[in-house]
């Protein structure tokens, strides 16, 4: 497996008898990854081991998605996928608009201000309303996690090919 895979998905717990799996969504496409007829690859990643496997049936409840997958058709045959994560392949990503970004592009990514100064780099990224939130870890000298809203006043450039970002620091966020 050479290509490099991201995760969309993790099955947290069984549901119900016939085999469906409780899968906690890790990313903006849920609706098109778990829907019926996708593919993804099952992996657990402690082990390495992995299989592809096809989504006949999903719903959405309350931010869960609950999956019925090809070929399993009891609890018994989804209880050791407990844990495991769904991902997708490079080449599955879509393209996306201008200003968009995946989060595996963000992570990572050094952030300076437009002045030029150094304030750390891009650790996780939050989502808990009406724009995202990212973590910015400083160097120890410098203090505690910086939380930057993305929001077009405080972002101002982002370079995802040299892993920088320019922004400007609004009133109370150091």
């Amino acid at each position: 497996m050479s290509e490099k895979w991201f995760n969309v998905g993790k099955i947290v717990n069984t549901h119900g008898i016939r085999g469906d799996v409780k899968v906690l969504p890790q990313t903006d496409f849920a609706d098109e990854r778990f829907a019926p007829g996708s593919k993804l690859m099952l992996m657990n990643e402690q082990t390495g081991e992995s299989r592809e496997i096809k989504i006949v049936s999903s719903r959405e409840q309350k931010n869960v998605y609950f999956l019925k997958l090809e070929g399993f058709n009891n609890i018994n045959d989804v209880e050791k996928f407990k844990g495991w994560m769904l991902k997708i392949s490079e080449s599955q990503q879509g393209q996306l608009d201008e200003g968009e970004y995946y989060y595996h592009q963000i992570i990572g990514c050094s952030v300076v201000t437009e002045e030029g100064e150094e304030l750390g780099v891009i650790s996780e990224i939050l989502s808990p309303g009406a724009n995202d939130v990212w973590v910015v870890e400083r160097p120890k000298a410098k203090g505690k996690q910086l939380l930057l809203p993305v929001i077009d006043d405080v972002v101002l450039h982002v370079n995802v090919a040299d892993k920088r970002i320019t922004v400007r620091l609004m009133e109370g966020l150091i």
